[in-house]
């Protein structure tokens, strides 16, 4: 029993060991077919990526050649351009040493003809040399004979002379003072009559409304005398604060407001009717009325200004610019207001400088800004041109050289350095040009009235003067303590005889020197 179990554990270890080298051999086998397997999927792999190696190789080595081609050429046209700019160059050079020379050659001829003529320049003053030293041992002979003949020294006879000539002088003056008085006291009458005639010959009707006139409707006639005052006191006291004067006539309902300044003609009627509002009508309530609406038309000015500048779109312009732009609007060129004309030139400025690819906004400031030259701070300011004068303050307020500049060449009074330049001397000549824009006539007139105000300021002492009477009546105001009475006369003599010497006008001019004293006093 004990070796059947043996037997049997035997057989099953036996068998246990043929299956484990049988399944070892087996395995071996399909292990060595893998590998072989695996080794012909390596070679057709290995075979397939130097396949598709070549074909890559290939192709990059194409798109190198091309690149090197395309690089080539593109170094082949950089290499061109650069020859054909070098040529061009090498020919310019060319031309200017050939242009240099000729004008070299110039030059040398010049210089030789300049030469030439110097040296005969100098021949000549050599020649007037010697003639003036003949003729002035001459004219030494020729005194010392006359000294002997007269037995009176040079020096002597020309004292005698002077002395001679001077009381000639004197008495020809005063004869000739006294004669034109006398002659134009006969004919005041005759030549003013001729002065009126000639001024309504020469002056449109509808120019002298709109340019030196002004309408003051009132409510009824019973005004007219309350403004008048009694004995004309309210009258006086309007005309000497605001240098306007006031025609008082038939005419009914109406007060005409005469003055070639716009701005103290609109002074004149606000006053007016504010008086005429209120009813006091006196002459501290006029003086009082009048302070303050100059202060009001300063605002209107300042206004605007401002609008002009908004409406045409213009930016960041100096404050005392605008209040100078405001100014013109009681100012006139040639009849024609210079504020519409400024605001007219700008558009077309504006116009102009967008057809011609520049900055319009530049030119519309430019073209507004031209003519401030024309409305003077002082009286010192008149002697300078508008366009120079409007250049130096645009410069001084900040305005961009271009705009300056064109500013001061618009009249060729320097030169132009910008094309804004032209297009605003253009513009102004177009705006200028239309029929009916400008009338010489008036501004002449109105140039001659400011002409007698600034000659009484140029005499000491004077306070104000106001142009009346269409030019034929000058009243200047004096400052109490610095001209007396006597002066005062003497003062009057003085400014009409300045006024013949440096005016032309027609008829005669009458010089009013008003001196008044004050005493004011304060109770508290």
């Amino acid at each position: 029993m004990d070796n059947t179990i043996i037997l049997i554990v035997v057989g099953v270890i036996v068998g246990l060991v043929i299956g484990f080298i049988i399944a070892k051999t087996i395995e071996k086998n399909n292990a060595s077919k893998l590998i072989k397997n695996a080794k012909k999927s390596a070679a057709a792999i290995l075979k397939e990526a130097k396949s598709e190696g070549e074909t890559i190789k290939k192709d990059k080595i194409l798109q190198a050649k091309e690149k090197f081609i395309e690089l080539k050429a593109e170094h082949e046209k950089v290499i061109l351009a650069r020859d054909k700019k070098i040529a061009e160059a090498e020919k310019r050079t060319r031309d200017k040493e050939s242009q240099v020379s000729s004008e070299l050659a110039k030059n040398k001829k010049l210089n030789a003809d300049i030469e030439n003529k110097i040296k005969d320049y100098n021949h000549r003053l050599d020649v007037l040399d010697k003639k003036q030293a003949e003729i002035n041992k001459l004219h030494k002979s020729q005194v010392q004979q006359l000294e002997v003949i007269s037995s009176l020294s040079a020096e002597e006879a020309k004292e005698q002379l002077v002395e001679s000539l001077k009381g000639e002088a004197k008495n020809d003056a005063m004869a000739y003072i006294q004669g034109a008085l006398e002659e134009a006291k006969l004919t005041a009458e005759q030549e003013a009559k001729k002065v009126i005639i000639n001024t309504i010959q020469r002056i449109g009707t509808e120019e002298a409304v709109d340019n030196c006139v002004s309408v003051f409707n009132i409510e009824s006639d019973d005004v007219k005398g309350r403004i008048i005052g009694r004995e004309g006191r309210n009258i006086r006291a309007i005309e000497a604060a605001t240098g306007v004067e006031i025609i008082v006539d038939d005419t009914p309902e109406a007060i005409i407001l005469s003055c070639f300044d716009s701005v103290r003609r609109e002074i004149a009627r606000l006053s007016l009717h504010k008086l005429v509002t209120d009813g006091r009508i006196h002459p501290a309530r006029i003086e009082e009325i009048v302070k303050k609406t100059k202060k009001q038309i300063d605002q209107e000015i300042i206004e605007v200004g401002k609008r002009t500048v908004i409406d045409l779109g213009i930016h960041n312009l100096h404050p005392e610019l605008i209040k100078t732009v405001g100014r013109m609007k009681y100012r006139s060129s040639y009849g024609q207001n210079l504020l519409q004309h400024s605001r007219e030139v700008a558009k077309l400025c504006g116009v102009m400088a967008a057809e011609l690819g520049l900055n319009p906004k530049l030119a519309k400031r430019a073209g507004l800004l031209h003519d401030i030259g024309k409305v003077p701070d002082a009286e010192t300011d008149m002697e300078t041109p508008h366009a120079i004068l409007g250049m130096q303050w645009a410069e001084k307020y900040g305005e961009k050289d271009d705009v300056c500049n064109a500013i001061g060449a618009h009249h060729d009074e320097v030169e132009m350095k910008s094309l804004l330049a032209p297009i605003i001397q253009v513009c102004d000549a177009i705006s200028g040009a239309r029929p009916g824009a400008r009338r010489q006539v008036l501004d002449s007139y109105i140039q001659r009235l400011k002409d007698l105000e600034d000659i009484a300021f140029g005499f000491n002492g004077v306070k104000k003067a106001y142009a009346i009477q269409a030019g034929r009546e000058l009243r200047v105001i004096v400052e109490s303590d610095k001209v007396s009475d006597e002066k005062s006369a003497e003062l009057s003599f003085n400014i009409s005889q300045k006024i013949q010497t440096d005016m032309t006008y027609p008829g005669q001019v009458k010089v009013t020197v008003i001196r008044e004293t004050r005493a004011v006093n304060i109770a508290k």
